[in-house]
């Protein structure tokens, strides 16, 4: 790439507010992570989804008058 070129997309990204690249938040890392942060990784997703589920039966039990309803008869 030429120097030019280098000046057009920097002026190209500040005049757009650009502040990330586009494509590192688009496809999957390419490197190889470590088995420990893999775990770590799996572990967190886990938590989450566990956290949300919770969230999630709670918020449906707040909003579900006639479950209450069904269950007195």
């Amino acid at each position: 790439m030429s120097d030019e070129d280098g000046d057009a997309i920097a002026e190209f990204i500040r005049s757009k507010g650009i502040t990330r690249c586009p494509t590192a938040c688009v496809l999957p890392t390419q490197g190889l992570i470590a088995a420990a942060d893999r775990i770590a990784l799996k572990e967190h997703a886990v938590a989450r989804d566990r956290l949300h589920r919770e969230r999630a039966a709670t918020r449906w039990g707040q909003l579900s008058p006639l479950k209450g309803a069904a269950e007195r008869r």
